[in-house]
């Protein structure tokens, strides 16, 4: 695996051992496997019930599907090295995977938090949630969401591929990371980088405040209700909005602020983990399981191809 392209990039992956390589290429597949089933599930149930056509629903269908953008953005290909034990990757799959790997972070982060205003009319003002959000604000919502992950994505990309790569292009990873990039760096180059990264932590900061200022007068109001079935119900849907919050939002954390070692130890194998394959895979289970209105649908769904499958 140490032969590769001047233009292009060496992906050291988890271990130089082929045996490990394999046994992790494995544990992804099956990860893979459970987070593209669970995410197309939600898309299909979302899509064909009735019963979920509100503003509620319609975001977590494209939450879904940015996951699947999410997870299909590097574990596919670590996969397919991994078989191959070939960790070359060209110049210019290096600089699509940065880009796609920020756009579908950034957005996933907008995601979330326009799903957290949708909870907070739906449950502080209940009275004009139908006007609030309507099908236009709907659309301009999910509009925004992926223009702001394809600006982060084209800013990051520009700012990490503008400086100079010196000595041999080993990455300690098993995809185009931007920390491991900016290790290549010749000089200072890479300030413009950490610049850009330092404008998108300023977003994510303020849609993470957004969020929690939601939650706030969320749980503030749920408190207030009389009704036990009423406060019941409030906390089945937006709890599992809050723990797709906390997970996606800690393991970005731990991205950022983890130590980059110059080879991957366990705690590093563990953290990417984490924040690549945890978050799209996890997020239909928190949902489906919090969720009563989603495992009915599901129910149905199944009931429905059973009944075709034997007419």
């Amino acid at each position: 695996m140490m032969n590769f392209t001047r233009s292009g990039f060496l992906l050291m992956g988890f271990s130089t051992k082929p045996e490990l390589e394999i046994f992790y290429a494995c544990l992804f597949l099956v990860l893979y496997m459970l987070a593209l089933s669970g995410n197309m599930l939600i898309i299909t149930t979302t899509s064909l019930d009735d019963s979920l056509q509100s503003p509620m629903y319609f975001f977590l269908k494209h939450l879904s599907f940015l996951d699947l953008c999410y997870i299909s953005v590097t574990v596919p290909r670590f996969i397919y090295n991994s078989f191959t034990h070939s960790g070359n990757i060209s110049l210019w799959e290096c600089i699509l995977q940065v880009f796609a790997f920020t756009l579908c972070a950034v957005a996933e982060m907008a995601m979330l938090t326009v799903m957290s205003y949708d909870r907070y009319v739906a449950i502080c003002l209940p009275l004009h949630y139908d006007v609030i959000m309507d099908v236009r604000t709907c659309v301009h919502g999910v509009t925004c969401v992926w223009v702001s992950g394809a600006v982060s994505g084209v800013m990051n990309t520009a700012a990490t591929f503008s400086i100079h790569f010196c000595g041999p292009r080993v990455i300690h990873q098993f995809f185009c990371d931007i920390p491991q990039l900016l290790k290549l760096s010749c000089s200072n180059e890479y300030l413009g980088e950490v610049g850009v990264s330092a404008f998108v932590a300023f977003l994510s900061l303020l849609c993470f405040l957004f969020i929690v200022f939601s939650y706030v007068h969320i749980f503030s109001s749920v408190l207030r209700m009389p009704s036990a079935e009423g406060r019941a119900k409030a906390f089945s849907t937006c709890l599992p909005h809050l723990a797709v919050v906390i997970l996606f939002l800690s393991t970005c954390t731990f991205e950022y602020f983890k130590p980059h070692s110059g080879s991957p130890t366990p705690l590093d194998i563990f953290l990417t983990i984490l924040y690549t394959v945890i978050p799209p895979t996890f997020n239909p289970v928190i949902y489906s399981l919090r969720n009563n209105a989603i495992k009915l649908a599901i129910s149905k769904v199944f009931q429905r191809k059973v009944a075709y499958l034997f007419c």
